[in-house]
């Protein structure tokens, strides 16, 4: 049974609609016209979310292991 523990959010003001993060993880996140989404809000441990979350160019992408930030990376 896979554990929901993470959170994944994304700015859509500071989206730049570029498909990094959907390309990666096109089941945790898609576009939304000129901006990305998360499929889910909610989702599982999942080390996509954290790439999505480090390639993203305009830095929009947080995933959250409660309130610790996980992603990105730095």
């Amino acid at each position: 049974m896979t554990r929901v523990t993470w959170t994944a959010e994304i700015d859509r003001g500071q989206c730049m609609g570029s498909g990094m993060c959907a390309g990666l993880a096109p089941d945790l996140f898609r576009l939304d016209g000129d901006t990305a989404e998360p499929v889910r809000r909610d989702i599982a441990e999942d080390e996509r979310a954290l790439d999505a979350a480090d390639s993203c160019p305009a830095l929009a992408i947080v995933v959250r292991d409660g309130p610790r930030t996980v992603g990105p990376r730095r």
